[in-house]
């Protein structure tokens, strides 16, 4: 994964040079300021873009000339923890910009790309002014990125720059579809009681709620055998704006009805022919709710440790991943191993009356092995609210 990062803001950086410009969402830089004052109003301006969209400061590439310099000798260079805690430290209104920070190698340089990402919590601004020397970034003042410039600095930012940012937090210029995604991440606004009640919204705009159609019905997964209990019900789940169904999903229910879980999708592996698993995209609207039903943890379990029956993604990059991952340790645990080792889920499985198809028990064991293995190796913790 952080290889094919690297590759693409490398392939950014040199699409960039070759405009010849800066632009409305990235800004060339010799090298990393000494100011801290000014650092900050670049990140702001930056995170305040009016491309909607992903910003770059780009050091150690000279502007206009676009001589390659590096940061490799720069004093004033910075790694992502000290960037992140230069941050943290400001007194921003509400909402603090998101960044990150990768190094590419160009014509034997270390180029750093300070990434500021593309949110929905604009107008980024301060509560209270920060002074370095005779640098100061005001309180209150909405600093912006337009076109080439920085606005608010020796002029004001235009109203319509500030409209739109604030627009963008409210999202009243989304489509109802890009407003429920922006909703549904508020995972901590909805209000829902399932097993009590058969609806739920979202607190501060309740015209988004989420409905159960009809009663539960048994049925199976695989997925089920690594409960408590392995029993499985299901219902239809509905996502209403107002009185209209934007959207239809499913609710799945595990351990006698002690843990409810938005519908997951099933996946064929390509390389292996009848093999199946069950995953969570948490970019997608079932991994959005999926983080809504489980207080942003992500925690699929009941009564039992966490488990990984169900696979969980940040995204379909990440997935890719774990599919490459997947083919090439297939053969790390051998079929008796897996049949011995799960043999009560496996039993459960073939005592239930609607277990026993192609996809099986067996396969999610295995598969969640390997994911297991994978979330070692790479130090992900998808159910320990890493979000």
């Amino acid at each position: 994964m952080e290889i094919v990062e690297l590759e693409q803001y490398y392939d950014i950086v040199k699409r960039l040079m070759r405009l010849g410009r800066e632009g409305g969402y990235w800004d060339f830089k010799r090298e990393y300021p000494s100011n801290k004052a000014e650092l900050l109003l670049d990140i702001i301006c930056m995170a305040n873009n009016q491309e909607d969209r992903e910003a770059y400061l780009i050091y150690g590439i000279q502007d206009r000339s676009w001589q390659v310099i590096g940061v490799e000798n720069d004093k004033n260079r910075l790694k992502l923890n000290q960037l992140s805690q230069f941050l943290s430290g400001k007194h921003f209104a509400v909402y603090i910009p998101q960044i990150d920070l990768q190094t590419i190698v160009l014509e034997n340089h270390e180029i750093d790309i300070l990434i500021v990402h593309d949110t929905k919590h604009t107008p980024y601004y301060l509560e209270k002014d920060f002074v370095d020397d005779d640098k100061k970034v005001i309180h209150g003042v909405i600093y912006s990125r337009l076109n080439d410039r920085k606005t608010g600095t020796s002029e004001a930012t235009p109203y319509t720059c500030v409209e739109h940012l604030w627009k963008k937090r409210f999202g009243i210029d989304m489509s109802i579809m890009q407003r429920l995604h922006m909703r549904l991440e508020e995972y901590d606004k909805w209000q829902f009681d399932w097993g009590n009640k058969k609806y739920a919204y979202h607190i501060d705009f309740p015209e988004f709620r989420i409905e159960i159609e009809g009663d539960f019905k048994e049925g199976w997964i695989p997925s089920a055998a690594f409960y408590t209990h392995p029993v499985f019900y299901y219902a239809n789940l509905n996502i209403y704006y107002h009185n209209t169904v934007i959207y239809e999903s499913g609710l799945w229910s595990f351990d006698e009805f002690r843990r409810y879980l938005p519908a997951a999708k099933n996946y064929a592996v390509k390389f292996k022919m009848d093999y199946w698993y069950t995953y969570y995209d948490l970019s997608e609207i079932e991994g959005k709710l999926l983080k809504i039903f489980t207080s942003g943890k992500c925690n699929i379990s009941s009564r039992e440790a966490n488990r990984s029956q169900i696979l969980i993604f940040k995204n379909e990059r990440d997935k890719c991943e774990f599919d490459r991952y997947l083919h090439e340790h297939f053969s790390d645990y051998t079929d008796e191993y897996i049949m011995d080792e799960y043999k009560y889920q496996i039993e459960e499985e073939n005592k239930n009356e609607f277990g026993g198809g192609i996809y099986s028990a067996f396969q999610v064991a295995k598969t969640a092995k390997i994911y297991d293995k994978w979330c070692n190796e790479t130090g992900r913790k998808y159910y320990e609210n890493w979000i």
